[in-house]
Protein backbone atom coordinates (compact mmCIF):
# COMPACT_ATOMS: atom_id res chain seq x y z
CA UNK A 1 0.00 0.00 0.00
CA UNK A 2 2.60 2.26 0.96
CA UNK A 3 1.27 4.67 3.06
CA UNK A 4 2.77 5.08 6.20
CA UNK A 5 6.55 4.19 6.52
CA UNK A 6 8.93 7.01 8.39
CA UNK A 7 5.56 8.76 9.64
CA UNK A 8 6.43 8.09 13.28
CA UNK A 9 10.13 8.70 13.14
CA UNK A 10 12.73 11.86 13.90
CA UNK A 11 12.77 13.81 16.93
CA UNK A 12 9.27 15.79 16.70
CA UNK A 13 7.45 12.78 18.12
CA UNK A 14 9.81 11.61 20.21
CA UNK A 15 9.18 7.92 18.17
CA UNK A 16 11.28 5.92 15.92
CA UNK A 17 14.96 6.84 13.93
CA UNK A 18 16.09 9.85 12.48
CA UNK A 19 15.51 8.57 8.79
CA UNK A 20 12.19 10.13 8.90
CA UNK A 21 11.60 12.36 5.71
CA UNK A 22 7.78 13.48 7.61
CA UNK A 23 6.95 16.69 8.64
CA UNK A 24 5.25 15.56 11.89
CA UNK A 25 4.13 17.92 13.83
CA UNK A 26 3.58 17.40 17.54
CA UNK A 27 -0.40 17.98 18.88
CA UNK A 28 0.26 18.98 22.20
CA UNK A 29 -2.34 21.73 23.48
CA UNK A 30 -6.18 21.74 22.82
CA UNK A 31 -5.84 25.02 21.14
CA UNK A 32 -4.43 23.66 18.18
CA UNK A 33 -8.00 21.56 17.58
CA UNK A 34 -8.93 24.98 16.44
CA UNK A 35 -6.15 25.40 13.93
CA UNK A 36 -6.53 21.66 12.49
CA UNK A 37 -10.52 22.32 11.76
CA UNK A 38 -9.62 25.66 10.11
CA UNK A 39 -6.47 24.02 8.16
CA UNK A 40 -8.82 21.23 7.15
CA UNK A 41 -10.74 23.90 5.04
CA UNK A 42 -8.00 24.20 2.62
CA UNK A 43 -6.02 20.80 3.37
CA UNK A 44 -6.96 17.46 4.82
CA UNK A 45 -5.46 16.94 8.63
CA UNK A 46 -4.52 13.47 10.22
CA UNK A 47 -3.83 12.95 13.48
CA UNK A 48 -2.16 9.41 14.74
CA UNK A 49 -2.74 9.23 18.44
CA UNK A 50 -0.61 6.82 19.76
CA UNK A 51 0.37 5.33 23.21
CA UNK A 52 3.74 4.72 23.94
CA UNK A 53 3.77 1.72 26.42
CA UNK A 54 1.28 -0.16 24.21
CA UNK A 55 2.90 -3.01 21.99
CA UNK A 56 -0.05 -2.91 19.79
CA UNK A 57 -0.13 0.68 19.19
CA UNK A 58 4.03 0.02 18.67
CA UNK A 59 3.26 -2.59 15.93
CA UNK A 60 0.56 -0.16 14.17
CA UNK A 61 3.15 2.54 14.46
CA UNK A 62 6.06 0.22 12.68
CA UNK A 63 3.22 -0.50 10.14
CA UNK A 64 2.77 2.71 9.46
CA UNK A 65 6.12 3.72 8.85
CA UNK A 66 7.10 1.26 6.57
CA UNK A 67 4.21 2.07 4.08
CA UNK A 68 3.64 5.56 4.09
CA UNK A 69 4.14 7.35 1.11
CA UNK A 70 2.53 11.10 0.97
CA UNK A 71 4.48 14.18 -0.68
CA UNK A 72 5.49 16.41 1.68
CA UNK A 73 2.89 19.21 1.81
CA UNK A 74 -0.11 16.91 0.89
CA UNK A 75 -1.79 16.48 4.32
CA UNK A 76 -0.68 18.08 7.58
CA UNK A 77 0.26 15.37 10.08
CA UNK A 78 -0.04 15.24 13.76
CA UNK A 79 1.07 12.88 15.90
CA UNK A 80 -0.30 12.91 19.73
CA UNK A 81 1.47 10.97 22.18
CA UNK A 82 -1.56 10.19 24.47
CA UNK A 83 0.34 9.52 28.08
CA UNK A 84 1.74 12.94 27.90
CA UNK A 85 -1.65 14.69 26.54
CA UNK A 86 -4.35 12.69 27.92
CA UNK A 87 -6.70 15.94 28.06
CA UNK A 88 -5.30 16.52 24.37
CA UNK A 89 -7.07 13.48 23.05
CA UNK A 90 -10.30 13.85 24.93
CA UNK A 91 -10.29 17.28 23.06
CA UNK A 92 -10.50 15.44 19.87
CA UNK A 93 -13.02 12.98 20.88
CA UNK A 94 -14.89 15.93 22.12
CA UNK A 95 -14.00 18.45 18.93
CA UNK A 96 -14.65 15.71 16.28
CA UNK A 97 -17.24 13.29 18.11
CA UNK A 98 -15.02 9.89 17.80
CA UNK A 99 -15.05 7.81 20.90
CA UNK A 100 -11.09 7.36 21.88
CA UNK A 101 -9.30 4.98 20.88
CA UNK A 102 -5.68 4.05 21.23
CA UNK A 103 -4.02 3.90 18.70
CA UNK A 104 -6.39 5.86 16.17
CA UNK A 105 -6.10 7.38 12.77
CA UNK A 106 -8.31 10.36 12.12
CA UNK A 107 -8.50 12.48 8.28
CA UNK A 108 -10.56 15.53 9.00
CA UNK A 109 -11.74 17.72 5.91
CA UNK A 110 -13.63 20.91 5.64
CA UNK A 111 -14.09 20.61 9.44
CA UNK A 112 -15.33 16.96 9.81
CA UNK A 113 -13.73 13.64 10.49
CA UNK A 114 -14.44 11.54 7.40
CA UNK A 115 -12.74 8.59 8.24
CA UNK A 116 -11.11 6.91 11.48
CA UNK A 117 -10.22 4.07 12.46
CA UNK A 118 -8.07 2.41 15.59
CA UNK A 119 -5.64 -0.84 15.80
CA UNK A 120 -4.88 -2.79 12.98
CA UNK A 121 -7.89 -1.37 10.98
CA UNK A 122 -5.37 1.58 10.63
CA UNK A 123 -3.58 0.09 8.29
CA UNK A 124 -6.75 -0.22 6.09
CA UNK A 125 -7.08 3.12 5.22
CA UNK A 126 -5.84 4.36 2.50
CA UNK A 127 -5.08 7.84 3.08
CA UNK A 128 -4.60 8.57 -0.74
CA UNK A 129 -7.67 9.06 -1.42
CA UNK A 130 -8.48 11.07 0.77
CA UNK A 131 -6.04 14.03 -0.71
Amino acid sequence: MGLFGGLFGGSKSGEGDNSSNIPWISLTSIDQLKDIKEASNSKPQLIFKHSTTCGISRMVLNMFKSSYSLEEGQMDLYFLDLLAHRDVSNGVASEFGVTHQSPQLLIIKNGEVVVHDSHGAISEINIHQYV
